[in-house]
């Protein structure tokens, strides 16, 4: 049966001898019947919610929120836990004090409607609805709208930027130059000699380095196929060897202790791993950007060019630096193995999990090097036939 209460229209039933008293929200009776009917069909297809997942939906948005992110918090990682909070920001800006109860399907295409016009990603606007689904799953009304919510497409292409290696050696030479970048420096160092992901450098422990060997043990990785064993070339035993000099001048050598420690309140916890050096890296990509840019718009004017031509260079020699991530040093290692012509097992061995569409790219880069290079031995060899000469072999074929 329906009733109305505050001009409002209410359900009360009971299936299978359990009561449900549930709001309906709306102030139509035809629609409040139709809304019953609906939800009575629900509570037999075993979508019912339990009475705390009732209370958990009337909540408003921001209160369950917390509640949702303070219930994960002993379940997942520190970083993902930061991702989750990040990710529920717009949307809890977007859907206010308003009980999870009433966010509906069309309350979400809006959503994805207004946040699709700030330009953001597919991938980033499928996170955020992907943490809404959890919320909503955890108060048993994700079955609701689940048919009527669809997805962004993703941008799935597997290449990244990977620098020249002039490129490359400027980006490493403005790192060095300012003692503040040190740790980033010696991290994207690590990260272009090993193929080592970010995440799995802050998790490396002084146990899993051996110098004298001249490996590192990869422990904690994306998936299972990432842990590995990495053979260190000189570049990553001298970043290694600054970063042990480092550790122990901080007292944080021990074997167990993290090779990038976090740092908290101006406290070195080796107990900890880094949360992130994204500020210092953004910085130093930043500054090779300017001093690429500032490089090419001195030697435009030194040839005698025109200034709007200088400013012209400036950014055609910056824009290769503009928005170059830290695991895109992760894709440089490996497309500068490829082009060495390093076979399939041995990336896979090397760089851990790699996709299928990742590997199928790296093997184009291998064909580009061979080309390229093909290319170089041609000299010239075959001067082109004129028409006079071609007429005897059209006559002798024909």
């Amino acid at each position: 049966m329906i009733y109305k209460r505050d001009k409002h229209w209410h359900m009360d039933v009971t299936i299978h001898g359990v009561r449900y008293r549930e709001a309906l929200d709306t102030s139509d009776r035809r629609e409040a019947l139709a809304l019953e009917k609906k939800r009575v069909a629900e509570i037999l297809a075993g979508k019912a919610a339990s009475k705390s997942g009732r209370e958990f939906a009337r909540k408003p948005f921001g209160e369950a929120a917390d509640q949702f992110l303070e219930d994960r918090k002993p379940h997942v990682a520190a970083r993902t836990h930061q991702l989750e909070r990040n990710l529920l920001r717009p949307l809890r800006k977007f859907f206010g004090d308003g009980p999870l109860l009433r966010v509906r399907a069309d309350d979400i295409a809006a959503y994805q409607r207004t946040r699709r016009a700030t330009g953001i990603t597919g991938r980033t606007l499928n996170m955020e609805i992907g943490v809404l689904r959890q919320l909503m799953k955890k108060a048993k009304v994700w079955a609701i709208v689940a048919e009527d919510v669809k997805l962004d497409k993703e941008n799935t292409n597997p290449i990244a930027k990977v620098l020249t290696a002039d490129q490359k050696g400027l980006l490493f030479e403005t790192a060095a130059s300012n003692d503040g970048w040190m740790v980033a420096y010696c991290a994207a160092v690590l990260a272009v000699s090993t193929t080592c992901r970010g995440m799995e450098l802050k998790h490396l422990r002084w146990r899993d380095v051996d110098l004298f060997e001249r490996e590192i043990l990869i422990q904690r990785s994306k998936t299972r196929a990432g842990h590995r064993a990495i053979p260190l070339n000189d570049d990553a035993m001298a970043a290694l060897a600054r970063l042990r000099e480092r550790a122990e001048l901080l007292g944080s050598a021990e074997p167990e202790h993290f090779v990038f420690p976090a740092c908290e309140r101006n406290q070195i916890n080796p107990t900890m791993p880094q949360k992130t050096w994204r500020t210092a890296w953004r910085s130093l990509v930043k500054a090779a950007a300017k001093q690429a840019g500032r490089d090419a718009a001195r030697n435009a004017l030194s040839t005698g060019r025109r200034l709007s031509e200088a400013k012209v260079a400036w950014k055609r020699a910056a824009e290769p630096f503009s928005k170059f991530r830290f695991h895109d040093l992760r894709h440089q290692a490996i497309t500068e193995l490829a082009e060495a012509g390093a076979p399939d097992a041995t990336l896979m061995a090397l760089a851990g999990h790699m996709s299928r569409e990742m590997l199928e790219h790296y093997s184009h880069v291998r064909m580009d090097a061979k080309r390229k290079a093909i290319e170089s031995l041609s000299t010239g060899l075959v001067k082109p036939s004129s028409g006079e000469e071609r007429k005897p072999i059209l006559e002798a074929v024909n």
